[in-house]
């Protein structure tokens, strides 16, 4: 399972010839894509009013998680962590990238923040294959 994160989305529905578009298709047709209701609030937040419908049900298709009281005792512990580091996260990625760990899942982001949150070991991410 893959969490998708609203940089690859947002890539993808921009230029559906890019080579996150291209990877996006070949996961969601092996049926390897999940969603956080985080990255899920922040793609319809950004859709037109004319494309939010159907944003809306093409989302709605995929496995879609939310986070649980474990979810958040990780955030708390990642900031305690991180800040103990000298480093700082948004709180929506610290949340994107709980809810993917805490599901044993790679995540696919094109936010640096997601690249430093690996090389603390805290996330997996993916790696997409070239076109």
């Amino acid at each position: 399972m893959i969490f998708v994160d609203t940089s690859v989305w947002i890539a993808a529905f921009r230029n559906p010839a890019s080579r996150e578009a291209r990877q996006l298709s070949r996961l969601l047709d092996s049926d390897e894509v999940a969603l956080s209701i985080t990255v899920f609030l922040e793609v319809l937040t950004g859709a037109s009013k004319q494309d939010r419908r159907k944003v809306r049900e093409a989302l709605t298709a995929l496995p879609l998680f939310y986070p649980t009281d474990q979810t958040w005792r990780r955030v708390e512990s990642w900031i305690d962590l991180a800040t103990g580091s000298g480093k700082h996260f948004g709180f929506a990625n610290l949340l994107i990238g709980a809810i993917a760990a805490e599901n044993d899942a790679s995540l696919w982001s094109l936010d640096a923040d997601f690249e430093r949150l690996a090389r603390l070991k805290l996330i997996t991410l993916f790696e997409p294959t070239s076109p």
